[in-house]
């Protein structure tokens, strides 16, 4: 593929016309995260030429390639009929660009990611993340795009049976997944997110954790504070993705049916109590020692902000702006000292 040539007048709307040339995934079925990591420069205050600059290096350090070719067009009344082929992508992708300019953002995603959601692993969650910065941006190019990527990568997992739930609390929904004796034969990998999912999924005992959690009214917001409360306590890449999913399930809800907002929840967080293992078993820390932490000393947003628009890793960035959007409807002062630690401006 052609490089583009570099000018002074590249928008963010420029780049993300350019950046969706490309597949989703990169070799080896890795997450192309460069079109929502430009949507979240641009909101820290990144300028122009640095969403330029950031495009070629991600581009060219993770060796971006074209969409795999058309097989044959998907059509309304079969499209579930190939989902998690990858090499459909473009036939997807086509298929719900064309979907969402017929009925518009709400109705597309209100029709079809329902049927979505159980598979909301796609892609190591990236799916879904790829769609929660569509409607962020109320882009119809992007929610197609992304509601094609998440159909080409949907991921198999068990599904929920109606079993009465055995709590309210996310965190004691992880700390009996880590008492299953099954996740303590899936050996984590170390590159593929999505392949540590697969492996807890394929696991019979597994199968009744997406009924654990009663889901009510406040789920979203204990979703978040466990979230929060797991990657302080581990720092880790795979807690990473909680905290940032919980921003992109708040995100997609309101586009969905009121109905549906529960599975959207539910399934999340089956995703993440599959990833206790590649976590290490972790245990949530007290009230007391996330109070500690929320008053350490940490520096403000505007200083963090700058320190992520200078990292070329793309977990940098996703974290400092999800925990900053957080942070503005939470209001919990640990948002920013987990962000100001994982930029390495605290200890």
């Amino acid at each position: 593929m052609a490089l583009s040539p570099r000018t002074e007048t590249d928008t963010l709307e420029d780049l993300l016309v350019e950046v969706r040339m490309f597949s989703a995934e990169f070799p080896l079925l890795l997450a192309n995260h460069l079109p929502m990591i430009l949507v979240a420069l641009d909101r820290l205050g990144a300028s122009k030429e640095r969403l330029r600059d950031y495009f070629d290096t991600y581009r060219d350090t993770n060796g971006l390639v074209p969409q795999p070719p058309p097989v044959a067009p998907i059509s309304r009344e079969s499209w579930t009929e190939a989902l998690g082929e990858r090499a459909r992508e473009q036939d997807y992708r086509r298929f719900f660009e064309a979907e969402v300019r017929r009925i518009g953002i709400d109705a597309a995603i209100q029709t079809y990611l329902p049927t979505l959601i159980p598979g909301i692993g796609a892609s190591a969650l990236h799916g879904m993340m790829r769609t929660a910065y569509g409607v962020m941006r109320m882009d119809p190019s992007e929610v197609g795009t992304a509601l094609g990527y998440w159909s080409a990568t949907y991921l198999t997992m068990p599904r929920a049976t109606g079993a009465a739930p055995v709590t309210d609390d996310p965190g004691q929904v992880l700390a009996r997944a880590c008492e299953l004796s099954c996740l303590r034969e899936v050996e984590p990998e170390t590159d593929l997110l999505w392949h540590n999912i697969r492996a807890a999924g394929e696991k019979e005992s597994f199968a009744p954790v997406v009924d654990w959690l009663a889901i009510g009214p406040d789920t979203g917001r204990r979703l978040a504070e466990t979230s929060l409360a797991l990657f302080a306590a581990t720092m880790d890449f795979s807690s990473l993705h909680a905290l940032t999913g919980s921003h992109w399930i708040r995100m997609i809800g309101p586009h969905l049916a009121e109905a549906d907002r529960p599975a959207l929840q539910r399934y999340f967080w089956q995703i993440i109590a599959s990833l206790v293992p590649k976590i290490g078993f972790p245990s949530l820390p007290s009230a007391e020692q996330l109070d500690q932490w929320r008053h350490l000393p940490a520096p403000g947003w505007p200083e963090i902000a700058a320190a992520a628009i200078q990292s070329d890793d793309e977990h940098d960035i996703s974290l400092v702006f999800s925990a900053r959007e957080e942070e503005a409807v939470y209001g919990d002062r640990l948002y920013r000292v987990v962000a100001a630690r994982r930029m390495g401006l605290i200890s």
